[in-house]
């Protein structure tokens, strides 16, 4: 059976951006994604979803995403634009196998075993690139809504179209939750539409002083700053920050606002402050869930999550990329993951391993 000096999982963004790395560093490596073709995360999200970077900052490296530089291009245009990077950004393409799923990751001595729907797979070191949105978190309260009610996770919801006339709940105060409530509240024959939200994110201009806030993010250096330097921890604080939309914005265009939800009982919400409200739908924008139960390896995971500190693992060879504040604000960005590819590449190309076996000192990961 053939073994490859690298198998990288997941051919999203953070995939290719390494496969375009490994590729010139001269490294026989596959990419194994489950999807049908590249892109098909970013078309599978809901119509009018946008980037809330420009599209000079939405490109991957070697290629500059085909728009105008100043327009915040939309999801199919994203998906549009991963397919052609996978497709050219080498001669002949990027060796993306779809449709191929990852079961279980397992070692035998110095090779991982990775046992695929399309069958097993070796390597001598693995680049998990999987991202952050894996399995979608929904609160156990949700099962107290009645069967009657509509309930769609952000990953499933589409256009406002099934929720036209219903009281719509939307759970969850981020970007995801704020975009998803302008929308069905501006939708023709709009029911009346709350937000329940846990915590409060702060919410910033799109564009500040006539620049976009990439810019500046950009210009100062911030965007790239190491995530444990003093400027890194101060744009932790804003991890939560809702770009675009304000809660101003969002009643004047007649939403309420709600603390975190508690409780739910047939078609009543209960809230936080002992309020209530009567819904028939409900949109959990409540976030994702990292999942690496698929590997089975010793020493690897922390209640179900791969652990790592930058880019690596305790265990020798495997290595993760495109996880937020992996190393810096723009880890799990379109525009800057490639950063953190390069640096991975040049670690995978020079074998350098500071430590032996499954764990050093070295390891400060959690």
């Amino acid at each position: 059976m053939k073994t490859y000096d690298v198998v990288v999982i997941g051919g999203g963004q953070a995939g290719l951006a390494i496969g375009r790395e490994l590729a010139r560093a001269g490294l026989d490596f596959v990419i194994l994604d489950d999807g049908d073709a590249v892109g098909h995360t970013w078309r599978d999200r809901w119509t009018s979803l946008r980037l809330f970077t420009p599209a000079r900052y939405a490109a991957l490296p070697g290629l500059p995403f085909p728009a105008d530089p100043e327009s915040y291009p939309g999801k199919d245009q994203v998906a549009d634009y991963l397919a052609a990077y996978a497709a050219g950004i080498i001669p002949g393409g990027l060796p993306v196998q779809s449709a191929t799923a990852v079961i279980a990751l397992t070692r035998t001595g110095r090779i991982f075993d990775l046992a695929t729907t399309a069958g097993t797979v070796r390597a001598r070191q693995v680049v998990v690139a999987t991202g952050p949105f894996q399995k979608p978190a929904i609160p156990t309260c949700a099962t107290g809504f009645a069967a009657d009610v509509v309930q769609r996770h952000s990953s499933a919801y589409r256009d406002p179209a099934p929720f036209r006339g219903r009281r719509v709940l939307v759970v969850g105060g981020g970007n995801s939750g704020f975009q998803i409530a302008a929308e069905l509240a501006a939708a023709p024959v709009a029911g009346p539409v709350t937000v329940a939200i846990g915590t409060r994110n702060a919410c910033v201009p799109q564009r500040i002083l006539g620049r976009d806030l990439f810019w500046w993010q950009t210009h100062t250096g911030l965007i790239t700053a190491p995530a444990t330097s003093r400027r890194g921890r101060w744009m932790r604080r804003g991890e939560g920050t809702v770009i675009g939309h304000s809660r101003r914005s969002l009643i004047r265009r007649g939403v309420t606002f709600q603390p975190r939800l508690l409780q739910a009982h047939g078609h009543t919400a209960v809230f936080a402050d002992g309020q209530s409200a009567d819904v028939d739908a409900v949109v959990w924008a409540t976030g994702f869930r990292q999942d690496h139960t698929w590997i089975h390896i010793p020493d690897t995971l922390h209640d179900g999550r791969l652990r790592h500190h930058d880019a690596h693992t305790p265990v020798d060879g495997l290595y993760v990329l495109g996880l937020p504040w992996q190393r810096t604000a723009g880890s799990a960005l379109l525009g800057f993951v490639g950063h953190d590819a390069a640096h991975l590449t040049r670690h995978i190309r020079e074998q350098h391993r500071p430590w032996a076996g499954h764990r050093t000192d070295g390891f400060r990961g959690a």
